[in-house]
């Protein structure tokens, strides 16, 4: 087994965890977010795709996790877990019309009396589905069943030591892959080819560490479809005078770095070069202000009194907390650099900041990735703040 981090880290995650719990009243908590399981117990496997758990009970040394039999097998080379915390159910319940695996979880609580009290489950998060309510309520009913929602989620905005490390190697990986994107970048060359490159940087990364795969695809559009944030590249060949805007981040050991540049074939006109640099100004008015004991609001702030000086708005966020990454998101759910959001930045927290203008006709976007010191900003990329140039 090589664990990422030692048990004690692990231990003392449980033990936020728990704290949280008693504060809320909670007394078992279902976690189905599997960044949360990673982060509780180091179980990294291909395998949320099946109904799987990690239950933490307020009293409890250790949680237990529970999953997919065949995938049982992950749990010894990436958790912390002992063995006997390790909690199979039989694939006879995989795919079935007529057993579910959160039935047979039911029957587990009830053994190990873990059915009683105040139970609660992460009832928005993106793999929670309504028929594992259905039965989770239904088989114990006899308790208060609450939302667990983003409990854990709050416990992970503040890394440690040995996370910032993993970020730090994540936003390497990521400068060096938007760079050999932008050496790609040639009339001629298709756009799924850019893509290509870059996603093989980011799997290479550097000579002394490796990166894996992002939780998910780089936002790369190139041209009008640039105008719109969230769309793909395609197969059709760059030509002079276009523009590929491109999202994507650097991965360490599931750790997100997030960064964003966009890329210009050709001589770049006058507007998009200007209109760059606003972003930049905007960027880091927003990141001089970062210090422990800010508010997420005073990032926004800063950000929008350099736009509205040059004449522009722009009514969504500019930012989100990120660290672990699984399907579908990177970002931590918990709070956004947006006007209004008081949540309260901590030392060692770690955001993306990502100011993107969209036009009618085009997206121009400057992003950094960054943790809270005492000092600023520390932004784990070296990347020019610019329009890049092919």
């Amino acid at each position: 087994m090589q664990l990422l981090f030692e048990h004690d880290e692990y231990r003392a995650r449980v033990a936020k965890v728990q704290a949280a719990m008693r504060g809320r009243g909670i007394d078992v908590l279902l976690v189905s977010n599997p960044a949360n399981q990673f982060w509780l117990t180091g179980y990294d496997g291909w395998s949320f795709y099946t109904p799987q758990m990690v239950v933490v009970h307020v009293d409890a040394a250790e949680p237990f996790w529970f999953g997919r039999k065949m995938d049982a097998v992950g749990a010894k080379f990436t958790a912390y877990l002992a063995e006997e915390n390790v909690i199979p159910y039989p694939d006879k319940y995989v795919g079935s019309d007529t057993l579910h695996p959160m039935q047979y979880l039911v029957d587990l609580l009830k053994q190990k009396g873990w059915d009683k009290g105040r139970i609660a489950a992460e009832q928005d998060d993106y793999y929670y589905t309504a028929k594992w309510n259905r039965i989770l309520v239904a088989g114990l009913g006899q308790g208060e069943f609450d939302d667990g929602f983003l409990l854990v989620n709050r416990c992970r905005m503040v890394k440690s030591e040995r996370e910032l490390i993993y970020m730090r190697q994540a936003g390497q990986i990521a400068a060096l892959a938007q760079d050999a994107a932008r050496q790609m970048c040639k009339p001629g060359v298709r756009q799924c080819d850019v893509m290509a490159e870059l996603y093989r940087v980011t799997t290479s990364g550097t000579p002394e560490f490796g990166g894996t795969f992002p939780c998910k695809p780089p936002n790369a559009m190139v041209g009008e479809r640039a105008s719109a944030p969230h769309l793909s590249w395609t197969d059709a060949p760059l030509e002079e005078g276009e523009i590929f805007y491109i999202e994507m981040g650097g991965i360490r050991h599931r750790y997100h770095a997030p960064l964003s540049r966009c890329v210009y074939v050709g001589t770049p006109p006058a507007e998009l070069v200007e209109t760059t640099k606003i972003i930049r100004e905007g960027l880091e008015a927003a990141l001089d202000v970062v210090k422990p004991g800010i508010a997420c609001q005073d990032m926004a702030a800063a950000w929008d009194a350099v736009i509205r000086k040059h004449g522009i708005e722009k009514d969504s966020r500019i930012g989100y907390p990120v660290g672990i990454g699984f399907p579908p998101t990177w970002g931590e759910l918990t709070c956004s650099l947006r006007a209004g959001d008081m949540t309260i930045m901590e030392e060692n927290m770690t955001f993306h900041c990502i100011p993107a203008l969209w036009r009618d006709t085009y997206g121009l976007v400057v992003s950094e990735t960054f943790a809270v010191t005492p000092q600023g900003a520390e932004c784990f990329a070296d990347c020019p703040r610019e329009l890049l140039v092919a």
